[in-house]
């Protein structure tokens, strides 16, 4: 998956892994099979560009929502 940000500041974590701020201008890429979870900052609006290939004929599995806690919890590479 290819996440283009438009415009806006929003933050992305691969499952495991350190919450990071991601701003427009910032393309972001991950391999199949990478569970993760992008969206706006807690304060501030973000649009994308995702772009996916397809691994056994699905181009997108959408897994469970994302708390709260998950989404504003501690930042980590962040370049803030």
């Amino acid at each position: 998956m290819r996440l283009i940000v438009t415009a806006g500041v929003g933050r992305t974590r691969a499952w495991g892994g350190p919450i990071r701020v991601i701003k427009a201008g910032d393309v972001i890429w991950r391999p199949p099979g990478v569970k993760l979870w992008h969206g706006a900052s807690p304060t501030t609006a973000m649009t994308h560009i995702a772009i996916t290939g397809m691994v056994n004929g699905k181009t997108v599995e959408w897994m469970e929502k994302v708390t709260d806690e998950q989404h504003n919890g501690q930042l980590g590479g962040s370049r803030e």
